[in-house]
């Protein structure tokens, strides 16, 4: 599954992102951040008001207060709520409190993060996101590492929903499918493409789909 990863600071520019994902996908994914866990920031939670019913979407939460997002993201019906691993919060909190609104619960794991450290935690969550570059910008360089990270992953937890993040693009989308991840989410290679709907039947095609 290849979901279009939405990151911009103008409430109207997602506007205008979500119509558009609109006419060749059902599910897209709304990054966010603080400027505090990553250097960059975003949106604010008050720029998602109204923006409910456009598209199904799942967040992802780069900020060091997930929950200060909870309630913009379940305003606009989003189904799964992912937040990092690194970020400065009770995980046991954050994870209930994000459950007992009835969305699905998702971490997201940095790539110098390893399965060790967040392991404790994998029975408590619904899905994992392997960030496979430094979050916080469209377009970083991505890290082939974390692939072999994603295939260890995979081989203790088979059944866990795993996605990936993080500059994927045509050349190297194949490999990272390889791998065994449930879902690819692609940022700029899609929003920055003279015609994104085109880039995304690209990216289906690559991977066989269509």
């Amino acid at each position: 599954m290849i979901v279009p990863a939405l990151l911009t600071d103008k409430k109207e520019n997602l506007e205008k992102m979500l119509d558009l994902c609109s006419g060749f996908t059902d599910f897209v994914q709304i990054d966010v951040m603080d400027g505090e866990f990553v250097p960059s920031t975003s949106i604010g939670p008050k720029d998602l008001d109204g923006l409910g019913g456009k598209i199904r979407s799942e967040a992802h939460i780069m900020a060091q207060d997930p929950l200060s997002w909870l309630d913009a993201f379940k305003g606009i019906g989003s189904e799964r709520i992912i937040y990092h691993f690194e970020a400065n919060c009770d995980h046991a909190k954050t994870i209930e409190t994000i459950k007992a609104c009835g969305c699905e619960v998702g971490i997201a794991i940095n790539p110098p993060t390893t399965i060790e450290q967040v392991e404790p935690w994998i029975d408590k969550v619904d899905s994992v996101l392997f960030m496979s570059v430094i979050p916080g910008f469209y377009g970083a360089p991505f890290i082939p590492e974390v692939l072999n990270k994603i295939r260890e992953f995979k081989k203790i937890f088979p059944d866990k929903v795993v996605g990936i993040d993080g500059g994927v693009k045509l050349n190297n989308v194949k490999e990272i499918a390889d791998s065994g991840v449930d879902y690819i989410c692609v940022g700029s290679a899609l929003l920055k493409a003279g015609n994104p709907k085109e880039a995304y039947e690209r990216f289906l095609g690559e991977l066989g789909i269509v």
